[in-house]
């Protein structure tokens, strides 16, 4: 089964978006593009939102979200319950994203990150497993923290 990945990006991510999801379609898998398509100003929230939807719902395996920086969108993605977005800035980060911390949704900053470096935290991202053991009780504690009452 070919896998889905959601990607999404304000104005200052469609150039880096473009050539990933070509990358993307290039390695076999299905791209579902969530905006944004030009240089216009848009607000990086709904397309963080929109891609981290499509993952917590199933429409999308791994997600991809980008920005100028990568912050922004990386802060609404993980907004939405389920989704765990990591911004990673080398290879490295992207493989210890998903080995430890079963990141589903990949934040890149166009604006911080060449094209070549881009293309490898990409390639890490959805290679790498997560490792699970010890690193799921923390991925558990992730989806359900622990509700703290006024005074604690």
């Amino acid at each position: 089964m070919t896998k889905t990945v959601a990607i999404g990006s304000d104005h200052a991510g469609v150039k880096l978006k473009q050539i990933l999801m070509d990358d993307l379609h290039e390695a076999g898998f299905n791209v579902l593009d969530l905006g944004t398509c030009g240089s216009e100003s848009v607000d990086y929230p709904d397309f963080g939102y929109a891609v981290a939807t499509a993952v917590a719902e199933g429409k999308a395996e791994r997600g991809v979200v980008i920005c100028g920086s990568g912050i922004g969108i990386s802060i609404a993605a993980n907004r939405i319950p389920a989704v765990r977005a990591a911004l990673c800035t080398n290879g490295l980060m992207a493989r210890l994203a998903r080995q430890h911390n079963d990141a589903n949704v990949l934040a890149i900053g166009e604006r911080l990150t060449g094209v070549d470096m881009a293309r490898d935290i990409l390639k890490e991202f959805l290679a790498t497993p997560f490792d699970g053991g010890r690193h799921q009780r923390r991925i558990d504690k992730l989806s359900n923290p622990p509700v703290r009452t006024q005074g604690e």
